[in-house]
């Protein structure tokens, strides 16, 4: 029997390399420094928010744009944290977590043959949604240490095609901030193309040094262009969750809301309550977590300088990446990557993962330090071997 054939842009997909390393470290017992979740289970008081609205409240489907309570605390944080004037009726959708929230971005924003400007190294699921979409995908890339881009990159970028750039701040894999002086530029060729700029901006609480997250909606220029993309997730380090919110103009919102009904439809009640809850905490808990985070960064960073790593700067996220070449090892990253796990029984993430296939070497990875004092210590020993074995 001949069996039709799969659609190409999932066919062509292979694992994930989140899933390979946490299946080799599940086989072989190495510390997973590798996938980007906390060791704990989140802010306890939002979940306990959760269990009390199971048992107590409605479990029969939202409203597909987000419950009431939601939409204005969402509004209401934005107004506080970052200055933000939203309408919860008008600027605000909940997705069924982030990643809901960029595919219907993208399934409704943009059509085929569109091409959509995206920054290497940068999260996973960005091409494969453009890819399914029908887009097309320019990629321009950037480097180490500063990661940021250039007016000429930009202008080698854009075309009369261009509907769309992706971003990320803070950014996964490399943790940097975009800041208000690149938002300008940026804003500067996204009007000229009339371009929407989906911004996900999952990490916005997770910063450290007392760095300020800047947003695509704080940028002026950016107000009818911008799509901001959040997350509880990452905000009350319940990954599991998957709640994300969607802030942009009306127009925009309306727009994406009726890719979404067909993607998700709604998130669970539950959930929504108890973030409605949670986002409602005083400033001081979300920055008693950054605190704690910031100190196992500290901790994992003087370790593994001790044993001879050189480390880039760490300016938000779960995430600190090691130089391989500054660090004295001759090895692209996929390589230290698969031999630090086999061979010395640590999980790491190469960014050569986050970026297209056949590109330019990018030999530096990626490690999580929402854990506890005793897993990066662990893996500090771990990576002390690897870095014996491998140079």
């Amino acid at each position: 029997m001949t069996l039709p054939p799969l659609n190409p842009v999932y066919a062509g997909l292979g694992t994930t390399i989140f899933t390979t390393m946490s299946a080799l470290a599940m086989e072989t017992g190495a510390i997973n420094l590798g996938q980007g979740f906390p060791e704990t289970d989140g802010f306890p008081e939002v979940r306990e928010a959760a269990a009390r609205a199971l048992m107590q409240a409605s479990n029969q489907y939202a409203p597909m744009k987000g419950q009431g309570a939601l939409l204005e605390a969402v509004a209401d944080f934005y107004g506080r944290t970052q200055s933000l004037t939203l309408d919860p009726a008008k600027n605000v959708l909940i997705t069924s977590g982030a990643t809901e929230a960029l595919a219907a971005a993208v399934f409704s924003l943009i059509a085929p043959g569109d091409e959509v400007i995206v920054f290497e190294p940068h999260y996973d699921a960005y091409a494969p949604l453009i890819a399914r979409a029908g887009g097309v995908v320019v990629r321009v890339r950037l480097n180490p240490p500063d990661w940021r881009f250039s007016e000429a990159q930009l202008a080698e970028a854009f075309s009369p095609r261009t509907r769309m750039v992706m971003v990320t701040t803070p950014n996964n894999p490399t943790t940097r901030l975009i800041p208000p002086e690149d938002w300008a530029l940026l804003a500067r060729f996204c009007v000229a193309h009339q371009a929407c700029v989906v911004s996900d901006e999952v990490w916005e609480q997770v910063v450290f040094d007392g760095a300020r997250h800047h947003g695509v909606l704080n940028a002026p220029e950016l107000a009818e262009l911008g799509v901001k993309i959040g997350s509880a997730g990452k905000l009350f380090a319940l990954t599991g969750w998957k709640v994300g919110f969607v802030c942009a103009s009306e127009r925009l919102v309306t727009q994406m809301a009726k890719a979404h009904q067909f993607l998700t439809f709604a998130t669970p009640p539950m959930l929504q309550t108890a973030v409605a809850f949670g986002l409602r905490l005083p400033d001081s808990r979300f920055a008693e977590e950054a605190a704690a985070l910031q100190r196992s960064r500290d901790l994992l960073r003087a370790g593994l300088e001790t044993e001879g790593f050189q480390t880039l700067p760490s300016e938000g996220t779960y995430f600190l990446n090691i130089d391989l070449p500054r660090s004295g090892i001759a090895l692209d990253g996929q390589s230290f990557a698969l031999r630090a796990v086999q061979e010395a029984g640590v999980a790491t993430i190469p960014l050569e993962a986050f970026c297209a296939p056949g590109g330019e070497p990018l030999p530096v990875i990626r490690l999580c330090f929402a854990k506890s004092d005793a897993t990066l210590n662990r893996g500090i020993d771990r990576l002390r071997t690897a870095r014996r074995l491998l140079t």
